[in-house]
């Protein structure tokens, strides 16, 4: 059954009505009329299936018919902070780590920035972002899509605040004593979200490295490769939510 989002499903109304690039995608694109269902979701996490009563001026009306149960959540909270990319690069990341369930991406400025949008451009680009992660999400059935908070710099993101027991690593192809596989595994146990850091294109320079372990993060290498930034965020994604999965067990 297909998807769609809206920001808050007022589940008490009993009915919803939906506007903008949604309803066109329903109506225009889909064809889909009076009784005809989906799945709607919103940002908190609720799911409904709902049937459709109207369509008039670009407007959609629908009825919410029963709560669906949400797909179950990672234990473990991922939070990437990633480095400012060029614009097919950044878009790609935020594409497949939604997919890959991270919860909040944290776009930043580094010393090695190649791409710095203007801060009265920064909020449009932070909006492009959370459009692409909604569609991820819809794709790849998330309860929820994952926060982009506004740009920051390296040291802005270094002071914020995270839960307590965070594993806070950041990338690095020069780090030759400690991998993210072994980090990984004698420390995720013990954490209840990992922060990770992933850097430029030309990645991070050694100073930020140093003020980043004076906040507490440990550089981890992803292996002897020198991976494009996108694909270093990827490959991060895909390894602690592998790391972090644990199957339920079918009674015998």
């Amino acid at each position: 059954m297909r998807r769609f989002f809206v920001e808050k499903i007022p589940a008490e109304e009993g009915s919803v009505t939906i506007a903008g690039s949604e309803a066109r995608h329903i109506t225009r694109v889909l064809r889909m009329g009076p009784g005809d269902r989906f799945v709607l979701l919103d940002r908190r996490g609720l799911r409904f299936q709902v049937v459709i009563r109207s369509t008039e001026q670009g407007v959609v009306t629908v009825f919410l018919e029963r709560p669906l149960p949400s797909p179950p959540a990672s234990p473990v909270q991922l939070f990437i902070g990633q480095a400012v990319l060029k614009s097919g690069a950044m878009d790609l990341v935020i594409q497949k780590t939604t997919e890959l369930g991270v919860n909040t991406i944290h776009p930043f400025i580094s010393q090695r920035t190649v791409v710095r949008p203007r801060e009265d451009k920064r909020a449009k680009r932070v909006k492009r972002w959370q459009d692409i992660a909604i569609a991820a999400s819809k794709q790849s059935d998330r309860s929820r899509p994952p926060e982009i908070t506004a740009v920051t710099t390296f040291t802005e993101l270094l002071q914020r605040p995270f839960p307590e027991e965070t594993l806070k690593i950041i990338l690095w192809e020069e780090e030759e004593g400690r991998d993210l596989k072994s980090t990984l595994r004698s420390t995720l146990d013990r954490s209840k979200a990992v922060l990770a850091l992933v850097g430029p294109e030309g990645g991070f320079a050694p100073g930020e490295i140093s003020r980043a372990q004076e906040a507490g993060f440990r550089p981890v290498s992803l292996g002897p490769q020198i991976l494009r930034a996108e694909t270093a965020a990827i490959a991060l994604g895909a390894v602690i939510n592998y790391e972090s999965f644990t199957p339920k067990r079918k009674d015998t």
